[in-house]
C-alpha cells in the first residue's frame, strides 16, 4: 500500500461520523483518567507539616522543643490559606501580639511576627518629656475590663478636704491615652491566652508636671479614678492636659515637692 493511498484510507475512517465519535469518546476517556490520577496523587501525597508541641501565648519565642511535624495531604496546603509549611519560617520567631497558638495547632502566618526579632514593648517610644505612670485598678474600676490600650480615658479625683471633712470630687486630667493594662504577674490583660487575667495595673505617659501630679495625689492618699469615654473620644489623637485648675493646686498645696 503506497503513501497515497493510505492517506486517502486515514481521510476516510476521518470522515465517518461514528469513527470520529469513538475516538473523541476515547480522547476524552483517557484524558478524564490522566486528571483523575493527578488528582489522586495530589490527594495523597503526604507532605510534613509543623505545627505547636504546646500552648503558644502572645508574644512568646517559638523554639524548636516547641515545634513538631505531621504529615498531611499536599492538598491541604492549597486549600489552608496562609498555612506555614516549613519549620524554618517559625522556629526562633514570636507569636503576634493579640494571638495564642493551641497545642496542636498548625501554624499560621497572621499568628507569627514577620520578623524575627522580639515584639517592642508597650513603652519604647514614650515621647520627650513624658513619663510612664502606673495606676491601680482592679475588675471594678476598669469598668469589667471595658478600658482596653489605646483608648483615651480621663481622670477623676476624690478626695478629703482637710479642715472641713468636705468631698472634693471632680475630673482633674483628660485625654490620657491607655498604654496597657497588666494583671498582677506583668501579663497584659487583653494578649490572647487560654488564662483568665484580672486587672492589676494601669499604665500611661503623661507630660512630667502631671506625673508629679499625679504621684503627689498618690502621697496624699487621693483616690485617682480611671473614666473611660466613648469611642469617638479615641478617634482624634488628644494630649493630656488639666481639667480642674482648683484640685491641681490642692493637691500640689497639701502634698510634698519632690523637686526640693
Amino acid at each position: 500500500m503506497g503513501t497515497n493511498e493510505l492517506k486517502e484510507n486515514i481521510t476516510k475512517i476521518l470522515k465517518n461520523k461514528n469513527t470520529l465519535t469513538v475516538l473523541i469518546v476515547f480522547a476524552g476517556i483517557i484524558g478524564l483518567y490522566i486528571v483523575y490520577n493527578w488528582k489522586v496523587n495530589q490527594a495523597t501525597q503526604l507532605v510534613q507539616v509543623p505545627y505547636a508541641k504546646k500552648e503558644l501565648n502572645s508574644r512568646e519565642e517559638i523554639k524548636a522543643e516547641s515545634v513538631a511535624y505531621m504529615s498531611v495531604p499536599k492538598s491541604l496546603l492549597s486549600n489552608a490559606k496562609n498555612l506555614i509549611n516549613n519549620g524554618y519560617s517559625v522556629i526562633g520567631k514570636f507569636v503576634n501580639y493579640g494571638y495564642t497558638i493551641p497545642q496542636y495547632s498548625f501554624f499560621y502566618s497572621q499568628s507569627i511576627l514577620a520578623n524575627s526579632a522580639k515584639p517592642e514593648s508597650e513603652f519604647a517610644n514614650i515621647p520627650e518629656g513624658y513619663t510612664v505612670y502606673r495606676l491601680d485598678v482592679d475588675f471594678d474600676s476598669t469598668y469589667g475590663n471595658s478600658i482596653y490600650p489605646g483608648n483615651y480615658i480621663d481622670l477623676y479625683i476624690k478626695l478629703t478636704e482637710k479642715d472641713t471633712d468636705k468631698i472634693i470630687f471632680g475630673r482633674l486630667i483628660k485625654g490620657i491615652q491607655v498604654m496597657a493594662v497588666y494583671d498582677a504577674n506583668g501579663n497584659s490583660v487583653f494578649e490572647s491566652s487560654s488564662d483568665v487575667r484580672s486587672p492589676k495595673y494601669m499604665w500611661f505617659a503623661v507630660p512630667n508636671d502631671l506625673y508629679k501630679l499625679l504621684m503627689t495625689a498618690q502621697y496624699i492618699k487621693a483616690n485617682i479614678i480611671p473614666i473611660p469615654r466613648n469611642a469617638s473620644y479615641s478617634v482624634e489623637t488628644r494630649a493630656p492636659e488639666i481639667d480642674s485648675v482648683y484640685i491641681q493646686n490642692y493637691i500640689l498645696a497639701r502634698g510634698y515637692n519632690f523637686n526640693e
